[in-house]
Formats: structure tokens, sequence, C-alpha cells
């Protein structure tokens, strides 16, 4: 995972599900680029892969730094023939999952921090988050596919980071050598077809276990933002609800008690820890 990098053009990686990929040197947003094509109807089962963004965007149309030769930014374009449409969004909480679960193990490596999960698919080494992932529906030929982009930080280092007004990392900074891109992607790209094929037979109750092992924030006070509308100075405007993380339920939503001790299921919103 540690071993020199080749040059973006002659990356080599084996598809997903079999699938093209596509390396792009410089592009707007790999997100868009991947919705224009699937709505073009001409790809499925597709990576894209950019060195650069320039207009990456986070949740919220947040600002993502997307510099070159750093880091990974890419989508996959997901066949969800055999997932219903009602838990297709539980594949953005999965492969948060199958993603720290490979963070973990390189953390384990070189012992530094805690690899965590913060629902619904954040992940975070402590309270610092490092990777973002935003899954959107669109259909190719008249059938559903699920758009599922990811941006890591991977060899930023901190004075990249220091001007973002939010706790952030990269994987550098965390295990204090420079990762080989290509080789991170392609374990990605593997484990996630696993994790899918799994998904469409188990549902999402396997990753629970793995969710709740990771989790720092069980028991943690916090606030729900419902219909945020944050912007790139993280600052937060919705509908606010305060209370206690109680744990994440069979069906991936959030179990959260009240001030006044009654318990409900959210969905949807931002997790402020």
């Amino acid at each position: 995972m540690t071993s020199r990098e080749r040059e973006f053009g002659c990356w080599q990686l084996n598809g997903f599900n079999g699938g093209k990929v596509i390396l792009l040197n410089e592009v707007d947003s790999t997100h868009i680029f991947m919705r224009n094509l699937a709505l073009e109807e001409k790809l499925t089962s597709t990576v894209v892969v950019a060195n650069k963004q320039t207009l990456g965007k986070g949740r919220h149309n947040r600002t993502w730094v997307s510099p070159s030769h750093k880091n990974l930014y890419f989508n996959i374009l997901m066949d969800l023939n055999g997932i219903s449409l009602n838990t297709a969004p539980l594949l953005t909480q999965v492969a948060a999952i199958t993603l720290a679960k490979i963070f973990a193990r390189i953390q384990k490596k070189f012992e530094l921090g805690k690899v965590t999960v913060k629902w619904p698919n954040d992940i975070l080494c402590g309270k610092h988050k490092f990777v973002g992932i935003l899954g959107e529906l669109v259909h190719v030929k008249q059938s559903p596919y699920l758009n599922l982009g990811v941006g890591i930080n991977v060899n930023m280092e901190a004075t990249e980071l220091s001007h973002l007004n939010r706790p952030i990392t990269s994987l550098k900074e965390i295990v204090g050598e420079n990762i080989n891109r290509e080789v991170l992607l392609q374990s990605i790209i593997i484990e996630l077809e696993k994790s899918v094929g799994k998904f469409k037979i188990e549902g999402v109750k396997p990753w629970l276990k793995s969710w709740r092992e990771m989790d720092l924030f069980i028991g943690s006070k916090a606030s729900i933002i419902a219909n945020n509308r944050c912007n790139d100075h993280n600052i937060f405007q919705g509908e606010k609800t305060v209370g206690t993380i109680k744990d994440i339920n069979e069906d991936g939503s959030l179990l959260f008690e009240l001030e006044d001790h009654s318990l409900i299921k959210v969905y949807s919103g931002d997790l402020i820890i």
C-alpha cells in the first residue's frame, strides 16, 4: 500500500463487476461526469477516476478540495438489479463500512488513531473526517443504478488542510507515509464488489455489527440537523433536534433519544457531535 505509485495515466485497474474504468486527468466533478454519461445511456457498471477535480463537491454542495496527484476522486455506477429501490440508499452505508474496514487494517498496521464510521456514511480517524461519500439514483435504459461518489484525502499534508474550517485529515497524516493510490483504489473496488453482492443476498444486517464496533459516538450527546443548508464556512442552517445517540437500527436508521427521553428513528440528516 505504501509502494511507489505509477503515473496516473499508466494506472491499470480491474473495473467493478468487469466494467470499464475511465481515467480523467482533470474534470469538473466525477459525480457530474458519471451522471451525465449515465443519463445519456452510455455507461453501465463503470468506474470513473480523476487525478484532479475543479468543482469537486461534498454533501450540501460544499467544496471538496481536489488537487492533482494527491487524493482519490472516483465514482462507481452500480447496477441495482436484485436490490429494491427502498433499500438502495443503504448501499452508501455499506460502502462506508467496507472502506472503513480497509482503512482500519492500514491503521492497525501503523498503530495510529482509530478509524470510525459516523452515521450515516462519514469515515473519520478519531473525530477528523478524511472520506466523503455521495449516492444518487440514476436510470440507464430505464433500469436503476446507483451513482456512488467517493472522495478520499490520501496524500495531502496538514498544511494543505489547515485553511478548512472543520476537523479534516488524510491517510498520509494518519500513517505518516505516502499511500499508493492505485493499489488502494483497486482494493476498494474488489471489496465493494464483494459487499454489494452480499448486500443483495443478506441486506444491511451483516454490516451493523461492524458499524457498532467502529462507532465512537454511541452514548454521546449530539444534534440532528434536518434539511441542512450548511456551507463551506461550516455554518449549519436547518431544523435542529438535540439528544443522545443510542444505536443504529436494523434498517440502517439512527436510534436517537430526545431530551424528554422519548426515542425516535432518524433516516436522514446531519449528525453534529
